[in-house]
């Protein structure tokens, strides 16, 4: 009986056998994915519903946003009103393909855009634009007035883009979002404007 109860308590008191590696590895996998893939899943919503990075390409914005610019568009706020004028936008139209578009808007619903001798008149009005660095060449022009959801919007370097000047007026279903902070290169970083 005392063998019996010896034998039991060196049992009890032996560490248990250790597990296979299998185990070893499927337990540190679990691990990796339970910490991994809510990581993706809220960069994809992030990146979905709340702000994308991007890239400036072309110079129709310039001087105040570059070729290879690094940007982060912001989703979040035309979900809760409109876009405002002078707000830097990226697009995406059906009519230019897969290219993005970063333009500033100039025209909301319902105004009456004017471009005359490389002026721009919104209601009759001349809109000031402090931005600017360089006049518009006058060119052919224009009186448009911007249907309901849609907005007109031009890129700073008047004489060197494709805006809707060209293409018309942009729905405002086509805008991803408002161009935000500036991200790259570092002595750009800081809010668009």
């Amino acid at each position: 009986m005392e063998d019996e109860r010896n034998s039991s308590v060196e049992q009890e008191g032996t560490p248990p056998p250790e597990p296979r590696q299998g185990w070893h590895i499927l337990r540190v996998l679990r691990e990796v994915l339970e910490t991994i893939l809510p990581a993706l899943l809220i960069a994809l919503l992030i990146n979905v519903f709340i702000g994308q990075a991007t890239r400036v390409d072309g110079m129709s914005m310039e001087p105040n946003l570059h070729t290879d610019q690094r940007l982060v568009v912001e989703k979040l706020s035309y979900r809760f009103h409109g876009p405002q004028r002078f707000d830097v936008v990226v697009l995406k139209l059906p009519s230019q393909g897969e290219e993005l578009l970063i333009k500033r808007v100039i025209g909301l619903p319902g105004e009456t855009v004017e471009v005359q001798s490389g002026e721009v008149y919104i209601n009759g009005e001349l809109l000031e634009e402090p931005f600017l660095q360089q006049e518009m060449r006058p060119g052919r022009d224009i009186r448009v007035v911007v249907p309901p959801l849609h907005v007109y919007v031009m890129g700073d370097n008047r004489n060197h883009s494709n805006d809707s000047r060209n293409f018309g007026t942009v729905p405002i279903d086509d805008i991803i979002g408002r161009a935000w902070i500036s991200y790259w290169p570092p002595e750009e970083i800081g809010p668009v404007r």
